[in-house]
């Protein structure tokens, strides 16, 4: 049923080999990417194709929702592998305008299970009420949260042990806020970049502040 399938890895692969014919040899006996990619599952968003990187040059992680949750031992155990085994420089939550747990957190749909995942969605907007009860529940007020979720899940992935006992080390690795449009392709940096425990909040409120600054009166 699914041959086309097959048949699209072979050429895949021969185009591949067409254009280094050691590629997998190569790839096959190392993995040492510099970034880690935290990312959303949904299938438009592939972290190779936009940031223009080959396979092995960066490790991905993707859930729905772009979610880093403190006790969410698969999200954990892939930045621990990450930071402490491959040693990577960059970890770039990413989130993208769009995104369907977003849309579903903020207008209250019934999905399953799902809901329980998504409810940290819902708990995020309510901590900023104060904000969102100035904007409409339409494309304007999903944009901004989905904003908003990268700025809090970077600052969730800044505060695990992991990542703070790296810069306690003096290990070298910097944090990055990015948010990916489906309209033109393009990455947008909101401005929460962390490389030391120093500072932390203050350059998280700094973020944060910029973000409803740009919020359309």
């Amino acid at each position: 049923m699914l041959e086309h399938l097959f048949k699209n890895n072979q050429n895949w692969a021969n185009n591949i080999l067409k254009e280094d014919k050691d590629f997998f040899k190569k790839i096959e006996t190392q993995q040492t990417p510099s970034y880690l990619w935290i990312g959303c599952s949904d299938s438009r968003v592939p972290a190779n194709q936009i940031t223009g990187l080959l396979p092995g040059e960066v490790f991905v992680h993707r859930n729905i929702a772009n979610l880093v949750i403190h006790t969410d031992l698969n999200c954990l155990s892939v930045i621990q592998y990450a930071v402490e085994v491959l040693k990577v420089k960059h970890i770039m939550v990413v989130g993208h305008y769009g995104c369907g747990g977003i849309e579903a957190a903020i207008r209250s749909k019934k999905l399953g299970l799902v809901d329980n995942w998504l409810r940290h969605i819902q708990d995020l907007k309510q901590k900023f009420n104060h904000i969102f009860d100035h904007i409409e529940e339409d494309a304007t007020g999903c944009h901004k949260l989905c904003e908003l979720n990268v700025i809090e899940q970077t600052l969730n992935v800044c505060q695990t042990t992991i990542i703070q006992d790296a810069w306690e080390r003096q290990q070298a690795l910097t944090v990055h806020s990015w948010i990916y449009s489906l309209k033109d392709g393009l990455l947008r940096d909101l401005g929460l970049t962390i490389d030391s425990s120093a500072n932390v909040n203050a350059i998280y409120q700094a973020a944060l502040q910029n973000w409803a600054l740009n919020i359309e009166p």
